[in-house]
């Protein structure tokens, strides 16, 4: 199946322009999904919005949004009002800036798109922008007017591919400063320090996407499987018993045992042997 756009516009770098499409990078269309349906009739189901007051339904021509004040009572917002502050399309990717990749937080990666050319004749010209980019290890940050919003795009060559990823605002992006406020600036000795950098060590590898399986997607589609065949349901595997274990006092165990350790190769001193009376008496 021909992938379809999300959006077709025009990718604008200064005077070089060239039209441009977004495809979705990811999707949940090969998940497992469910209808919800009657367990009596095994008709579908299908949902209404109800009086919270009256509990009654309410007609489409009769729903509108509302924003809930603290007194329980609610501001009618009108759907003609939110059309007439809707910003206004002009199908153009406009690129602002060239900044390094590593110059934005990742944390303000939304959803990542492939910006692919419309046609043949745009193959040139997003080459070439792609091409400068990649020599000059930049990104581009660009502005377009996306699924009736403004949007900030960080546009970047990817494994010879182009990706576009949407980005979130400032404002959607909590501080983590009342998360992490309440946790001390611990201070740690050296030799637990390096007790949990060699444990790190042996744990060093690689990510690999392939190597990661959606365990829970994969235990779906076995029991869809096993119900449409009529064979007995899949039995959830008992979890292995796995010892906890206190990182912190495995540390400080560890570091007592290598102060004793340390002790022990450490050489007593010698006694001097004790002296008989006779040797005394000589001596003196």
């Amino acid at each position: 199946m021909v992938a379809r756009a999300s959006w077709k516009g025009h990718l604008k770098v200064g005077d070089l322009a060239c039209a441009v499409g977004l495809y979705t990078a990811t999707s949940s269309s090969d998940r497992v999904s469910f209808n919800i349906i009657n367990r009596r009739t095994g008709h579908r189901l299908e949902r209404q919005f109800v009086d919270s007051e009256t509990g009654k339904p309410v007609d489409r021509s009769d729903q509108v949004k509302g924003y809930g004040l603290e007194n329980g009572d609610y501001i009618v917002i009108e759907g003609d009002e939110i059309a007439e502050i809707m910003p206004e399309s002009d199908k153009v990717l406009n690129v602002k800036a060239f900044i390094a990749y590593d110059d934005i937080d990742k944390l303000y990666f939304d959803r990542p798109y492939y910006l692919a050319p419309a046609d043949e004749h745009d193959e040139e010209v997003l080459s070439l922008i792609v091409r400068a980019m990649h020599d000059g290890k930049v990104a581009a940050l660009a502005e377009a007017v996306l699924f009736r919003r403004n949007r900030t795009l960080l546009i970047r060559p990817h494994d010879g591919h182009i990706v576009a990823t949407m980005l979130n605002f400032d404002y959607e992006v909590r501080s983590a400063d009342a998360i992490f406020k309440d946790i001390p600036d611990i201070k740690f000795d050296k030799e637990m320090l390096a007790l949990a950098g060699h444990i790190i060590g042996t744990k060093h590898g690689s990510f690999d996407p392939s190597q990661y399986e959606d365990r829970y997607e994969a235990a779906l589609v076995e029991l869809v499987k096993a119900k449409i065949e009529g064979r007995s349901l899949p039995k959830k595997k008992p979890a292995p018993e796995r010892k906890v274990v206190d990182l912190m006092e495995a540390l400080r165990q560890s570091a007592k045992m290598s102060g004793q350790s340390a002790a022990k190769r450490t050489p007593a001193k010698k006694k001097a042997p004790a002296r008989s009376d006779s040797q005394s008496k000589k001596a003196g």
